[in-house]
């Protein structure tokens, strides 16, 4: 009675923790930021914490295996192996840590929370928040504001609710609304919670509307006709379903006709796309085509764990002088960073899953020669959840949802919750978990909670100390004093050793009484980021910026070759070419990358603004003295 006691508390902690994830992380900016995730991280180690106690206090621990553990064992086996090899450790450590915490939390889930009244309370839970949250979307919407709690975004005329990106925030409701429509057709719940289901349906379905994101409105659409088509198949439910389906199409035909059309968001975002060059189409075709490339130069392996964005200025077309950030297509971005071999494993995963679902799709819908009205809390959940993720699925085509923790924590959850209606099916996915077996899962998960745990408290003092740094005044060696407290706590970071480099090449500058010493030192800190990150171009910039300040023009010229080599369609880069040549008095060649320069990109070009004049006054000169 003691032990079950025990199992039962860690049961309910694992609940608990599990569901403050899925509460925080879509209100906390979508945990985007360092400080966000470490939250969720942390959360997860207490998962795996009491998942291990309860290994050991439970009368009777058993282990649900059904076949989607074996890809996803095989990824996360694959995924530190990549890691251990690839050529920027920061960048792909941080990808890594994300594997670790989604798998993690997936088994976690599929084993403690399969439960009915378990998945019913996470889906009430997720339809409130996502009904808070599009009301919060609404009301941004319609009072044109781009705060996001006390943060200004980027999304003008968009109602993007707690996130930064209204295209997310829309996937975030996209996967929801369907498990809404579900219960509301086929749950078995009393009158009232229908009407509130009924309510939190219109609502959200509003804050995917104000969100404008075409992707996401095509995707809302999949998730809601694999709903209710199954449903139109279904003897006891087609005329429900069908009538639905008649309301919605009938609904949102007038609503678009008379009322969305007359936004000033819709006639930019949507008319520009019927009859123009829309910018969004235009940008992510850039962005795959730099992928395609990038992945067929690493056809089998991929360039490493979230190095699309570290390797993107080696395959930047010339019309594309922004940071990339990820592919605007997951599936694109898992070629481009594991090559053919993640690929694999991620497909096998979705066959699997493929196939789990035709497997349980007897067992968990109720028989049509049942009496009674057939409605099941089961039955809905597993029709929502399939209708969210396939909705999902579509949106992913055109984004990089799955890098979005607060997506990403919402999809695992419903495929693990998905994948666990497996054991309705067979009893074979259970294996009873004797003491070897029980050894063998707690030292995986004190692995785990040690290895995460080191990272959060590295990670998590560096978020401390770059948050410090932030306050002080930019490009001073006060600056730079702070951020080398970050740099003691996590010292691959190049991005770090390369701001404290243009902190001291900054006073340097500035300082002439001072400068040789400054700049020595910047040189350093720039040295050691290039050995963290070979494929960072800035450094080799700022290198040869040091260098022609010195005026050792000639020891400059390699760094930007270097610069060229790793960033060959950069404006920026041939700007700062054109002016290293300036410098070194060959003005002629100044002017060929002044001009490169200016045609990648005309205009908010400064450097190029400021150092052409310059360079033409001083070719007049030299012809005239000719």
């Amino acid at each position: 009675m003691k032990n079950e006691t025990w199992d039962e508390y860690c049961s309910r902690g694992i609940f608990w923790l599990v569901l403050i994830s899925l509460i925080f992380t879509p209100l906390a900016f979508a945990g985007t930021g360092p400080w966000e995730f470490l939250v969720v991280q942390a959360l997860t180690i207490g998962v795996m914490a009491l998942w291990a106690v309860r290994l050991w206090v439970s009368p009777k621990p058993q282990f649900l295996l059904p076949p989607v553990v074996w890809p996803i064992m095989a990824f996360v086996v694959y995924a530190i192996g990549r890691y251990l090899t690839a050529d920027v450790e920061y960048t792909a450590r941080l990808e890594f840590i994300q594997v670790l915490v989604f798998a993690f939390l997936f088994l976690a889930i599929l084993n403690n929370l399969y439960h009915q009244d378990m998945a019913q309370t996470i889906t009430y839970v997720l339809i409130f928040l996502a009904m808070a949250t599009a009301s919060y979307a609404v009301a941004q919407y319609l009072k044109h504001s781009t705060l996001v709690w006390n943060v200004y975004s980027v999304e003008v005329g968009r109602g993007s609710g707690t996130f930064m990106s209204a295209d997310h925030f829309c996937a975030f409701l996209e996967m929801i609304l369907p498990l809404v429509l579900a219960f509301l057709l086929v749950g078995r719940i009393k009158p009232e919670t229908r009407v509130m289901l009924g309510y939190s349906f219109l609502v959200i379905l509003a804050g995917v509307t104000v969100t404008f994101s075409r992707a996401g409105w095509a995707a809302t659409v999949v998730g809601l006709l694999v709903v209710l088509l199954i449903l139109i198949g279904h003897r006891n439910h087609r005329t429900t379903a069908a009538l639905s389906l008649a309301v919605l199409v009938g609904g949102g035909t007038v609503f678009v006709t008379h009322y969305l059309t007359q936004s000033l968001t819709y006639l930019q975002r949507i008319t520009t796309a019927k009859g123009g060059v829309n910018l969004d189409i235009f940008v992510r075709s850039k962005l795959w085509l730099a992928g395609w490339h990038m992945w067929l130069d690493h056809l089998w392996w991929g360039v490493g764990p979230g190095l699309y964005d570290t390797r993107f200025h080696e395959y930047r077309p010339q019309s594309e002088q922004l940071q990339a950030g990820w592919a605007h297509c997951d599936y694109l971005n898992l070629l481009t960073d594991w090559g053919i071999v993640g690929g694999l494993m991620v497909l096998a995963g979705m066959t699997v899953i493929l196939a789990g679902v035709i497997r349980t799709w007897r067992r968990v819908r109720r028989s049509e020669t049942d009496f009674g009205n057939s409605l099941s809390n089961r039955f809905a959940f597993f029709l929502g959840a399939l209708g969210g993720l396939a909705a999902l699925a579509v949106h992913c085509l055109v984004d990089f949802n799955l890098h979005v923790p607060a997506d990403a924590l919402v999809a695992t959850t419903l495929l693990a919750l998905l994948s666990s209606n497996l054991r309705f099916a067979t009893e074979s996915y259970w294996h009873n978990l004797r003491v070897p077996l029980k050894c063998v899962g707690t030292l995986v998960l004190a692995a785990g909670m040690g290895y995460l745990g080191w990272q959060e408290y590295r990670l998590g003092h560096q978020a401390y100390w770059l948050a410090r740094a932030g306050r002080q005044p930019i490009y001073t060696v006060a600056r730079a004093e702070v951020l080398q407290n970050a740099f003691a706590y996590e010292p691959k970071n190049a991005l770090n050793t390369y701001n404290i480099g243009e902190c001291y090449r900054a006073t340097g500058f500035i300082d002439t009484t001072n400068s040789q010493p400054l700049l020595d030192t910047a040189m350093q800190w720039y040295q050691h980021s290039q050995s963290l990150n070979p494929h960072l171009d800035l450094v080799y910039l700022r290198e040869g910026n040091t260098l022609d300040y010195l005026e050792r023009n000639d020891e400059a010229a390699p760094y930007y070759d270097q610069a060229d080599a790793h960033d060959p369609n950069g404006a920026y880069t041939a700007a700062n070419i054109g002016w290293h040549y300036m410098q070194a008095r060959n003005y002629t060649a100044a002017r060929i990358w002044l001009e490169r320069s200016a045609n990648l990109q005309p205009l908010n070009n400064a450097i190029v603004d400021k150092c052409m004049p310059v360079v033409e006054r001083e070719l007049t000169v030299n012809a005239g003295g000719l």
